[in-house]
C-alpha cells in the first residue's frame, strides 16, 4: 500500500508532539494523515484516549494506519479491538512509554509522570495481541522503555520489532525532528500491509 491508499491516524502521547517533532512534520507533509487532538495532553485518560482515537478512526473515509509515539503506544493497544471495529489495518508503534517503569523516565516537559491527577488508568502496559499487523520501533538507549521490555512487549503485541539503534525516544529531544528512516521504515511497513 501507498500513503495515498490509507488515512494516516497520528497519536501523539502524553503532553503532544510539538511543531518540530516528526509527528507533526508527517501531519504536515503526508496528505492523508491527521493527528488525534486529545481533550486533556497532561492528565491521560486511557479510556477517554483509546475512545478519541476510535472516534477518529471511525471518520476515515480509507482503511486506517495508526502512527503512535511514547504514551500514545500503550493507548492504541488499549483500544485495539474498538480500533479494528473502526477501519484500522495496522499499528506503526514507535518508543513507547513503559508506563510499569515511569519512575526511572526523565522530566518530560519540566513535568513527572504521573501527572497530579493520577495515572488515569496507565499504570501497567497492555499485554493483549494486536488484531492487526504492527510494528515497534525502539531504540537500544530508550529512557522511556528498556529494548529488554520492548522485546517482551512486541512478543505479546505480536509486532514486528525493529532496534532503532542509540536514537533515544525518538522525538525532538534526541535529535529526531525530521525522521527520514522512520518514514522509510513506514513505507515498508505499508508495502507490508498488500
Amino acid at each position: 500500500m501507498k500513503t495515498s491508499q490509507v488515512d494516516i491516524l497520528i497519536v501523539p502521547g502524553w503532553q503532544d508532539s510539538g511543531a518540530d517533532h516528526w509527528q507533526s512534520r508527517w501531519e504536515r507533509n503526508l496528505k492523508t494523515a491527521r493527528r488525534v487532538i486529545q481533550d486533556d495532553w497532561n492528565n491521560p485518560e486511557v479510556e477517554a484516549w483509546g475512545d478519541r482515537i476510535a472516534k477518529f478512526a471511525g471518520g476515515a473515509t480509507q482503511p486506517v494506519v495508526v502512527v503512535a509515539h511514547s504514551l500514545g503506544v500503550p493507548a492504541v493497544v488499549f483500544a485495539a479491538d474498538k480500533l479494528k471495529t473502526k477501519g484500522v489495518i495496522g499499528a506503526f508503534l514507535v518508543a513507547p512509554a513503559d508506563v510499569e517503569f515511569s519512575r526511572f523516565w526523565p522530566d518530560t516537559g519540566g513535568e513527572r509522570w504521573p501527572p497530579q491527577r493520577g495515572h488515569g488508568g496507565f499504570q501497567r502496559m497492555p499485554g493483549n495481541k494486536l488484531p492487526f499487523p504492527a510494528q515497534l520501533i525502539v531504540a537500544n538507549n530508550d529512557l522511556y522503555c528498556a529494548f529488554s521490555r520492548a522485546e517482551m512487549l512486541a512478543k505479546a503485541w505480536g509486532a514486528k520489532l525493529t532496534d532503532a539503534g542509540e536514537a533515544g525516544h525518538i522525538n525532538i529531544a534526541s535529535g529526531h525532528g525530521p525522521w527520514p528512516d522512520g518514514l522509510l521504515q513506514f513505507g515498508q511497513f505499508l508495502k507490508s500491509l498488500g
